[in-house]
């Protein structure tokens, strides 16, 4: 039989084996009906095709697939779906027409041309179709696909999952692009193939993704969360234990990934590639050496547990204890020991060369722990659901290794902010067994894990004493708020619709 990563995208020509039954497949069917409705009232045709690709939440593991290290994501129930039409020689107009469901988002028409740059300057909401569309050309040219010249496109985009929440509504809608352009050529391709694809599909809107995102929203299985490991992708099923959900909430703070990436995320990035280079020539690489072999700190690993192993431990942190200064690195520290200028170090990636542009000073000891403790946490998660404990301690030790992951984000990491940090504390102090932020940080989602029977009291204590205060001031509306705290199993992965 072959693995689940082997396998295509599945191809359905009903909703229930994504949706379910009862009410949820109730509220998918009405939803679709709606959304083709409008695709023909738009364009006054029916779409050749559909695809849909779950947004994630990652229960553990935050900035680390970057690095190479293996993260435990679940996909949730939210999602973004992509209809497309071919519009055939006839009509001469070869452009591609991208209109959204939600009227906020004007239609936005790019020339059908593959190789297009994005305009990284004027972000438009389009773009994320884009990187869609480049990478499948890109990738089916690479495969000695033939697809012909271009060809216009009518494109439908309805989304779920909540825009700069850290549930990845990014990587949601650039899988659905990318799954559906695939689709429109009758093509389909291996799981991983697709996950890798995406990931390298949303680079191109200039933030440097890790993978985690695209993995799950295409490999994810309905009741499992996924430890998904890379170099290659692989996906293994995380049977979560009984008696325990997780909810999701919003803190109302946005995350905009993209366009702060030059001082947060991809910043982040750059300061673990200075940190493991500095780590490689402290323990003994040539320093050119360095530079042009080692990229992450999964690449200095074994260095670091080998120098850790002479002071009889196996964390690699002892080295970054030993080697890496607390106090921030200027720009001149990390040259003065690499004998090279940073500008020279990343000529190759535009976006890290923005980084060195908004940044005066980088923390690589800290981002070092916390990478190298969090890879260590993803692990004894997956250990804890396979161990001999009853489903009761495995829930309160999966909850004290969220409550770790959070300090060591908002501590050693810095990616968490006062919004993040006030709901996370109401979250424990209203029964969660463990709470942290989800994604990317700087805004967004944190995760809690709560026992089964207590999830509508709890939900209910999170609208009192987190969302009561935010409607009153008018920051969201009562009726929207079921869009900001839900409760969530894990769901199931990227699919194709044949209408």
């Amino acid at each position: 039989m072959a693995k689940h990563e082997e396998l295509p995208i599945p191809v359905f020509t009903s909703l229930a084996p994504v949706y379910g039954d009862g009410s949820e497949l109730d509220e998918a069917r009405a939803r679709y009906d709606k959304f083709k409705a409008t695709f023909h009232r738009v364009f006054g045709h029916a779409p050749d095709v559909i695809a849909r690709s779950p947004g994630r939440v990652n229960l553990i593991g935050e900035h680390i697939d970057y690095e190479g290290y293996s993260v435990l994501p679940m996909a949730i129930r939210q999602d973004t779906i992509v209809a497309i039409r071919k519009r055939d020689a006839s009509e001469s107009e070869k452009t591609l027409r991208i209109a959204n469901v939600d009227e906020k988002y004007e239609m936005c028409t790019y020339p059908a041309d593959p190789d297009q740059e994005i305009d990284l300057k004027n972000h438009k909401w389009g773009h994320y179709f884009i990187c869609g569309y480049k990478g499948y050309h890109e990738f089916a040219r690479a495969k000695g696909v033939n697809l012909s010249g271009p060809v216009g496109l009518d494109v439908l985009v309805d989304g779920t999952v909540p825009t700069g929440s850290g549930l990845s509504s990014s990587a949601a809608f650039v899988c659905s692009s990318t799954i559906a352009i695939m689709a429109s050529y009758d093509m389909n391709f291996p799981k991983k193939e697709i996950a890798q694809l995406t990931c390298e599909c949303e680079r191109h809107i200039g933030t440097q993704s890790g993978g985690m995102d695209q993995a799950i929203s295409v490999m994810a299985k309905s009741g499992f969360a996924e430890l998904i490991d890379f170099n290659p992708i692989r996906a293994t099923d995380v049977q979560l234990p009984a008696g325990g959900t997780f909810v999701i909430a919003h803190c109302l703070a946005e995350s905009q990934k993209a366009v702060t990436a030059a001082t947060n995320y991809n910043n982040r990035v750059v300061e673990c590639r200075l940190a493991s280079v500095v780590l490689a020539v402290k323990l003994g690489m040539k320093p050119q050496e360095a530079i042009s072999s080692v990229n992450t700190l999964s690449d200095v690993e074994g260095m670091c547990i080998s120098f850790a192993s002479s002071r009889g431990s196996s964390d690699p942190g002892a080295a970054v204890k030993e080697f890496l200064k607390e106090e921030p690195y200027s720009a001149q520290d990390v040259e003065a020991i690499l004998g090279e200028s940073l500008e020279l170090v990343f000529k190759n990636s535009p976006s890290s060369l923005d980084v060195l542009k908004a940044a005066s000073h980088f923390k690589l000891h800290q981002r070092a722990l916390h990478v190298y403790s969090e890879a260590k946490r993803v692990h004894a998660f997956k250990d804890t659901v396979s161990s001999k404990l009853s489903d009761d301690e495995k829930l309160k030790k999966l909850g004290d290794l969220m409550n770790q992951s959070h300090h060591s984000c908002s501590v050693l990491y810095e990616c968490s902010c006062p919004e993040l940090e006030e709901l996370v504390k109401v979250c424990r102090e209203n029964g969660a067994l463990g709470a942290r932020l989800t994604g990317a940080g700087w805004g967004g989602c944190t995760v809690s894990l709560v026992k089964e029977n207590l999830v509508p009291q709890y939900i209910t204590s999170l609208k009192e004493h987190f969302f009561k205060s935010r409607i009153e001031r008018g920051l969201i509306n009562k009726n929207d708020l079921d869009l900001y705290v839900f409760a969530s199993k894990p769901s199931s992965g990227a699919a194709i619709f044949k209408t």
